[in-house]
């Protein structure tokens, strides 16, 4: 089972039908394609075809919304090719264990700022996670804000697109990876938790937390101790405290 692979591209913004029509074509790599609600022809009817072939997202926007991002002639089209190059979870896994090491992947649930996620990726990408895996749709834009929050470890880490968190849970699971979800509801504690065996952590956003669904597929959850009156840590600092301690437990085997 593989949830995605692609090519690494270097551009960003790409606009206007028959150019964003070819790239498909050329099966380059999109984050999002957005279409100018009420435009029809043909190209945009292949672009849309294509598009879900492609499991590209497409969103339907007020012409507005496309001023906003080009005050060229985007004829109702504008795309954003992936900055990045993307894997799937079955090579990041295989590779792991080929490597003799102790699979660790990080599942990201309802993360859209992109200056939290490259700061996640900064904190991944030093205690030695594996993978990133996000959403198809839903996730964080990563661009040029979340390359530079990074430090540059988006071009480091891995990261997988699933076509849902579920999907990638299920398919983990079955491969006997451990999942464990960070939930300030949990009545354990994060340094209760054996991250020293093959493990996916999941973590969600602030307010939002982790989905019912993805909840119940964890083998475990965990709460972060707080001693103040804020109810939440920032994502990027819970992702930074949970990681500390997988690295802590691991640093002694």
């Amino acid at each position: 089972m593989v949830l995605l692979n692609s090519q690494h591209l270097t551009s960003q913004l790409i606009y206007g039908r028959h150019p964003v029509l070819e790239a498909l074509k050329a099966e380059k790599v999109f984050e999002k394609i957005l279409l100018q609600q009420g435009a029809f022809s043909d190209e945009i009817s292949a672009i849309k075809t294509l598009a879900r072939q492609s499991n590209v997202p497409v969103q339907f926007v007020p012409p507005q919304k496309l001023r906003t991002i080009t005050a060229k002639n985007h004829q109702g089209v504008v795309g954003f090719l992936s900055l990045i190059q993307y894997y799937s979870v079955e090579d990041v896994m295989l590779k792991a264990y080929d490597e003799g090491r102790i699979p660790l992947f990080l599942l990201l649930d309802n993360i859209t700022d992109v200056r939290n996620f490259g700061a996640i990726a900064r904190t991944a990408e030093v205690t030695g996670v594996d993978a990133l895996i996000v959403p198809q749709k839903g996730g964080a834009l990563i661009n040029e804000d979340a390359i530079k929050t990074s430090a540059g470890a988006l071009n480091l880490i891995h990261v997988c697109k699933a076509q849902t968190l579920a999907h990638a849970v299920d398919y983990l699971k079955l491969n006997g990876i451990r999942i464990f979800a960070a939930d300030e509801k949990a009545k354990k504690k994060v340094f209760e938790m054996d991250f020293s065996i093959p493990a996916a952590i999941i973590i969600g956003a602030e307010g939002e937390g982790i989905s019912k669904e993805l909840l119940q597929k964890s083998d475990e959850s965990f709460s972060i101790p707080m001693l103040g009156k804020i109810s939440s840590f920032n994502v990027s600092v819970t992702s930074g405290i949970v990681l500390y301690e997988v690295t802590r437990q691991r640093m002694k085997q």
